[in-house]
C-alpha cells in the first residue's frame, strides 16, 4: 500500500484518546527532527499525516508512526502499518546470532530486528536495575549526561526504560543498542536467557 495512504488510514482509525496520545508523543519525541506543538495541536488526522510526511519523508513517517504507536501501546496498529507498507522498522539484529546469542555484527542481515527492539515491551516492564544501567550507558557514551540526569529522576523503572528506548537509545543506533545488550546480559542474565529462548 502507498505509504501516505497507509499512515492516513492508520491515524483515521485511532480512537480519539489514542490519536491525542499519538500527537502528544510526536511533540515530545526527543530524536531529531523535532515537531513543534503548533504543528499538531488541534490538527486533524489528514493534517498530521502531512506533518509526518513533510518532516520525516514517506518511509520515515511510517517508521516514526510505528515508534509512536508502540509508545502508546498500540502495537497491533504498529504491526499492521508496517505490514501494509512493507517497511522494516529495524536495525541490524538478532536473526543472525553469534555464539553468545547476542546481536549480529554490522554485516548481519539488515532486515532483521535488533534483540533489544524485538523484546522492547518485556524489557520495559521487567528490567529493574535501570539506574545502574544508565550509569554504564553514560560511561560508554551511549547516552549524554543530560539524558542520564533526565531519565534518573523519572519515578518508575518502566517509565525510565520507556524514555530510554524512545529517546537516547533510539538515537544511538545499532552500536548503542549492542552496548545496551551487553549491559543487559550482565545485569539481567536470567531475563535475557529467557528472551533468547523465544522466537
Amino acid at each position: 500500500m502507498d505509504k501516505r495512504k497507509a499512515v492516513k488510514r492508520m491515524l483515521s482509525n485511532l480512537s480519539t484518546l489514542n490519536f491525542d496520545n499519538f500527537r502528544n508523543e510526536l511533540v515530545h519525541r526527543k530524536t531529531e527532527p523535532r515537531v513543534a506543538l503548533n504543528r499538531v495541536e488541534g490538527k486533524s488526522f489528514l493534517e498530521i499525516t502531512e506533518v509526518l510526511i513533510s518532516t520525516f519523508s514517506e518511509t520515515g513517517a511510517v517508521e516514526v508512526s510505528a515508534e509512536l504507536l508502540g509508545e502508546i501501546d498500540c502495537n497491533i496498529e504498529a504491526a499492521q502499518l508496517l505490514k501494509d507498507t512493507g517497511v522494516e522498522y529495524s536495525e541490524p539484529g538478532s536473526r543472525n546470532m553469534g555464539a553468545t546469542g547476542g546481536p549480529a555484527s554490522e554485516n548481519g542481515s539488515r532486515d532483521s530486528e535488533h534483540f533489544v527492539d524485538r523484546h522492547r515491551a518485556e524489557l520495559i516492564h521487567r528490567v529493574n536495575c535501570v539506574a545502574d544501567m544508565l550509569d554504564q550507558l553514560l560511561e560508554e557514551e551511549v547516552i549524554t549526561p543530560w539524558s542520564h540526569s533526565e531519565i534518573r529522576v523519572i519515578a518508575t523503572s518502566p517509565q525510565k526504560m520507556r524514555e530510554l528506548f524512545s529517546g537516547p537509545l533510539n538515537a544511538a543506533g545499532p552500536r548503542g543498542k549492542d552496548v545496551f545488550y551487553g549491559i543487559l546480559e550482565k545485569e539481567e542474565k536470567y531475563l535475557i536467557e529467557e528472551l533468547k529462548g523465544k522466537k
